[in-house]
């Protein structure tokens, strides 16, 4: 395999001072698509980090692989039933059962985050099938620990709450040195990866390596259908295209994307950011993400 050239410049300072200034601690990689052996930018590329519902994008790529080897019909409709109801946007705060296809279930997962849409798709795949994605493209510092149900279960019981806990009511009841304990918000006892590893997924999304081509276009067009411009797509100009997944936990919000620019040079980047506050609100840390994602990219264009 070609080794990346690594870009060492005052671009990484640069970066690492946009986190400090918005409060947070930041890893970053970003390159070009389809170059390979070419030149990227690393902040902490290699560093492990909370996937949080970044991890939606290897639930995609599994998804498009079935639908493409005939294993799921995506106009085949199911029911996102009480149990997936954990509140949130889309099918998970919804008051009632909902009967969708597939197909539409993937595009919640993706375009609005939603959780219980993102359960249903997984626990239809099964784990296994989202853990090949894992293995064929080489992603050898990503661990899944299941899905939402599994994440919001493990937070539960570091609450010290039960099945029939209201997760928000344990939030509320919560210190801020218990939820700074959770498992959910250490790498390496919850679902992770690296900044890296995520463009190395996303390359393989643009490239038509991690499914077949067609496969490969419909989660492009899927992740082109975001509704979140408040990271990533806050630090480009409106003529460039973004696709990409968002991903927010206490302390952690993240993005991971392909930006497109005018001349047709596409750009994978992949910013998770670990704030020092536990708000729940966070601008300056969300804007972060846009204002390193592009200095980071416009590095690459001036080389």
């Amino acid at each position: 395999m070609t080794a990346v050239t690594v870009v060492e410049t005052d671009t990484d300072s640069e970066i690492a001072e946009i986190f400090a200034d918005a409060g947070a601690a930041g890893f970053l990689h970003a390159r070009e698509i389809g170059v390979e052996g070419g030149q990227e930018v690393n902040v902490g590329a290699d560093e492990p980090v909370v996937l949080a519902s970044v991890f939606k994008i290897l639930v995609l790529t599994a998804y498009v692989r079935a639908v493409a080897a005939g294993e799921l019909d995506p106009k085949e409709r199911t029911t996102v039933t009480a149990r997936y109801r954990i509140g949130g946007v889309g099918t998970a705060g919804f008051s009632d059962d909902v009967e969708a296809s597939w197909r539409d279930l993937a595009q919640n997962m993706m375009t609005m985050s939603d959780n219980a849409a993102t359960d249903v798709v997984y626990h239809r795949l099964g784990a296994a099938a989202v853990d090949r994605v894992i293995a064929d493209l080489g992603l050898r510092h990503t661990r899944l620990v299941g899905c939402c149900e599994d994440l919001f279960a493990s937070v539960i019981a570091d609450l010290d709450g039960d099945a029939d806990s209201d997760l928000d009511v344990l939030f509320e009841g919560a210190t801020a040195e218990q939820i700074l304990a959770l498992d959910a918000v250490h790498p390496l006892r919850t679902s992770h990866s690296t900044p890296r590893d995520l463009t190395t997924l996303l390359n393989a999304l643009w490239t038509d390596t991690a499914a077949s081509a067609e496969a490969c276009r419909q989660a492009r067009d899927i992740m082109a259908q975001q509704i979140w411009p408040h990271r990533l797509s806050s630090g480009f100009p409106s003529d460039v295209r973004i696709a990409a997944k968002t991903g927010t936990l206490p302390t952690w919000r993240n993005e991971a994307g392909v930006v497109t620019y005018p001349d047709g040079r596409q750009y994978a980047v992949a910013v998770f950011t670990r704030a020092a506050s536990l708000a729940e609100r966070q601008p300056r840390v969300d804007a972060s993400i846009g204002l390193a994602g592009f200095a980071a990219i416009e590095h690459l264009r001036a080389l």
